[in-house]
């Protein structure tokens, strides 16, 4: 164990104490004495688990796109990307402030605990509502742009399924991550490396079955426009109820004040990959898109989100909100130092790049078991394929490590604001590909 005396101001979203000396222990189970091979081990597991996840959501959509809603309703496949990827930034980035929150301590008060899990809850409501409008609406409009005619009466199925999904979604994922981010904090695992990629893997196959569910169920009454409208006016109307629950925690108040942009510009991001995806599943030359896009967009932005959560925890324990401790000064990081250096962060990043190739061909061969010649797997696609994953990672990282600097400097939350960001861009690079 080391040893470090050392004078700091500590501040963690409105709590601050200032000028003490204290001696910083880094534990064996600490994130900062974490080695190549104990990160290996914790991030594994989580890793292979979310792609199993990732793989039944292609299935789901796979299965889903011959539904006779899918193909009536366009639009929803248009609005599958950008609403998955929603749910994933939402329950992704409350894992990651939930497991800065624990590698802090600061849930070790029981009333702080109460505070942020029901704050944070709450939060996710009223998110999930409103951008799950926001995300069918864009769906609509994209549509549109591309010369698609949209049939009035697919508005209402399509509103209502997108704000049904998120909010269920959105409850039922919240509550399951905080579990596990408390269970990992007694077991001594650090839930920045298992946090995220088991939201992923959740979000993924519950807001897919989710919505094939009940737009199947909506579909039926697809006439009767009043239900649809009833039914986002029942949501909407539970909005003031979760504010007042996140005025409880200033901290979490400010995240809801703030923290609407990155999430909107990465569901209009992921929205243009799913205007990509919805073309593609119709053309009969991309047979397993259906399949490969979740696996690819999962893969990218579950390791991205597992980065960005430990250099948060990284900058919360060591910094002050607003200064880069000296080895991060730098707004540019040079690519050998993100990738290659000595600096936990690195080797977290060379961690990360090592998983792609083995997890995707790991999930290349169970993809293959599943659906055999029907989706033309052949030497060159697997090539091509590995490359343009590998490729999207390696940007990724590094531009979470250029945009968590940039957000901390500008005195703002990198849990709330990077992984959004991130993820919708890695959605958009995987469709693309």
């Amino acid at each position: 164990m080391v040893v470090t005396q050392i004078n700091m101001e500590f501040r963690f979203r409105g709590m601050k104490l200032r000028g003490f000396s204290c001696e910083v222990i880094k534990s064996p189970n600490g994130f900062i004495s974490e080695t190549f091979g104990s990160i290996l081990l914790q991030v594994l597991f989580p890793f292979l688990l979310s792609g199993m996840g990732m793989l039944i959501a292609g299935l789901v959509a796979h299965e889903a796109q011959h539904w006779k809603v899918f193909v009536d309703i366009k639009e929803l496949l248009t609005l599958v990307p950008s609403l998955v990827g929603l749910k994933g930034n939402l329950e992704m980035t409350l894992a990651s402030r939930f497991s800065t929150a624990a590698n802090t301590g600061v849930i070790d008060n029981p009333q702080e605990q109460q505070k942020m899990i029901f704050g944070n809850l709450a939060l996710v409501q009223v998110q999930a509502t409103v951008v799950g409008l926001l995300a069918a609406l864009v769906a609509l409009v994209l549509e549109f742009i591309s010369g698609q005619k949209v049939e009035l009466s697919h508005i209402g199925v399509l509103c209502a399924s997108s704000v049904v999904t998120a909010f269920v979604a959105a409850f039922f994922l919240g509550v399951t991550m905080i579990g596990v981010i408390l269970t990992a904090r007694k077991l001594g695992i650090n839930p920045d490396n298992i946090a995220t990629p088991i939201a992923a893997m959740l979000g993924d196959v519950i807001a897919l079955s989710i919505l094939a569910l009940i737009s199947s169920i909506f579909y039926k009454y697809i006439e009767k426009y009043y239900i649809f409208l009833g039914i986002c006016l029942f949501f909407f109307a539970l909005i003031p109820m979760w504010i007042i629950i996140v005025n409880q925690s200033p901290s979490i108040f400010q995240v809801l004040k703030t923290g609407w942009y990155p999430i909107i510009i990465s569901m209009f991001i992921s929205s243009l990959g799913g205007l990509i995806f919805s073309k593609a599943v119709s053309e009969k030359d991309f047979k397993g898109m259906a399949f490969f896009t979740p696996v690819v967009n999962g893969v990218g932005g579950n390791l991205v989100s597992i980065q960005v959560s430990r250099i948060s925890t990284y900058l919360y324990s060591w910094s002050t909100l607003g200064v880069l401790p000296y080895n991060m000064k730098s707004y540019w990081p040079n690519p050998c130092t993100t990738f290659c250096s000595s600096e936990i962060n690195s080797v977290s990043a060379r961690v990360l790049l090592l998983l792609v190739v083995p997890g995707q061909l790991i999930f290349l061969f169970i993809i293959h078991l599943k659906e055999g010649d029907e989706i033309g797997l052949n030497p060159l696609f697997v090539v091509m394929y590995l490359i343009g994953s590998f490729t999207q990672v390696l940007i990724l990282l590094y531009l979470a490590d250029f945009m968590v600097r940039l957000i901390w400097r500008w005195s703002q939350d990198p849990d709330s604001y990077c992984i959004p960001y991130l993820t919708g861009l890695g959605d958009l690079l995987g469709s693309a590909y």
